[in-house]
């Protein structure tokens, strides 16, 4: 794409945004915190989520992307074996290196404002080596440009993927889920 989505505001989770998270990943959600980023069709695309779970269990992902059109399209990305010649050239360009290690610091500092998880690593197999593109682009869009430079990378890499409308048809708040036009995408991988 030519220019990725505007960064939008965090903002509290509502009712139908839980509802569009349902029928994004097919499962509620655990750890849920806020909306990072709305994607332009006004879901949300990337959430923020807590660094322990409601049980305790440490959760290091902090924004997880949800929208499956977007992980479809980065799903593809990856089995074109886009990560592994980000990870090579991390091994060959120390400038590149530099800055994928500052986007792990600020992930690690965005992470520890909320709960600190001593002895966790960021997520995306950030700082060395990229494990997850999902994580990458999900970093991207909530810091914005120039903070994560693979993640930035790959979500260039992407079409618009809200250029069809909503990938999940959800009520609005107040209304009642009619079950009609409901899109369910089957990919669900995300970060």
């Amino acid at each position: 794409m030519e220019e990725p989505p505007p960064q939008t505001e965090p903002t509290p989770p509502t009712d139908a945004d839980v509802a569009a998270f349902k029928a994004q990943l097919g499962r509620p959600p655990r750890g849920l915190r806020a909306i990072a980023h709305r994607c332009p069709c006004g879901l949300p695309d990337v959430v923020e989520t807590a660094p322990r779970l409601e049980d305790g269990t440490p959760f290091p992902t902090t924004y997880y992307l949800t929208c499956p059109r977007a992980a479809s399209a980065i799903g593809t990305l990856e089995a074109e074996g886009v990560m592994r010649d980000m990870t090579a050239r991390l091994a060959e360009d120390e400038e590149l290196a530099a800055a994928y290690r500052a986007a792990h610091e600020d992930y690690l500092a965005r992470r520890d404002a909320i709960d600190v998880l001593p002895g966790f690593p960021s997520a995306g197999g950030m700082p060395d080596r990229v494990k997850c593109l999902h994580v990458l682009v999900a970093h991207s869009l909530v810091a914005g440009p120039g903070v994560n430079p693979l993640g930035d990378e790959a979500l260039a890499m992407l079409p618009e993927w809200w250029a069809k409308g909503p990938c999940v048809a959800v009520p609005r708040d107040g209304e009642q889920d009619t079950g009609e036009g409901a899109e369910q995408q089957g990919d669900t991988a995300a970060g």
